[in-house]
């Protein structure tokens, strides 16, 4: 499935393409890694202790997509690489058993070079719609506990905190505490 849809979500540049998204294949997992490790290394660069460069690879994302969901965003139909996130159906470890009324969006990621200004929000407003069309009504994430921008980023998106986790078990075996976000995307 492939869908456009403008990056209208903040504001943007009259010449900015609009973004397709489409799910990621085999294909693609070189790509999903340069994207998450590119995002690591900016965490980093502002100071933020939280993705780690080639903490996950090929394998991760392979597992990835026998599990769930994974989307790639370009710039345009056929452009480059823009973003990628994934998208659960469950997530317990951060948010134990639950009843099936939410989607769980993970690795929200862009690419600086590519991404047109608001792709950020592009991507979460596409995880939304597809969370939506499938009856669920909340959208869901996390964030680092210590992570206070991107925290403010999901609210301004329109996310409440309803929780923290201090000790969700996550990437390569470490336990750390996160914030829990949710949005009402549809009906339910």
């Amino acid at each position: 499935m492939t869908h456009t849809s403008p990056s209208s979500a903040e504001p943007s540049l009259e010449s900015s393409p609009a973004l397709s998204f489409r799910r990621a294949g085999e294909s693609d997992l070189t790509e999903l890694v340069r994207l998450r490790d590119d995002a690591a290394r900016r965490q980093i660069e502002r100071g933020i202790d939280q993705w780690k460069p080639g903490e996950l690879g090929p394998e991760h994302f392979r597992a990835r997509l026998r599990a769930g969901e994974v989307w790639i965003a370009t710039a345009g139909p056929g452009g480059p690489s823009a973003g990628a996130w994934e998208l659960w159906w469950e997530d317990e470890p951060a948010w134990g058993v639950q009843p099936p009324v939410a989607g769980y969006v993970h690795r929200l990621m862009t690419d600086r070079r590519t991404a047109p200004p608001g792709a950020g929000r592009a991507l979460l407003s596409e995880a939304e719609r597809l969370i939506a069309a499938s009856g669920r009504p909340l959208c869901r994430l996390d964030c680092l506990t210590s992570n206070t921008r991107l925290r403010r980023y999901y609210e301004e998106a329109g996310y409440a905190v309803v929780g923290e986790q201090a000790g969700k078990n996550g990437d390569g075996g470490r336990t750390y505490g996160v914030t829990l976000l949710e949005k009402r995307v549809g009906a339910g």
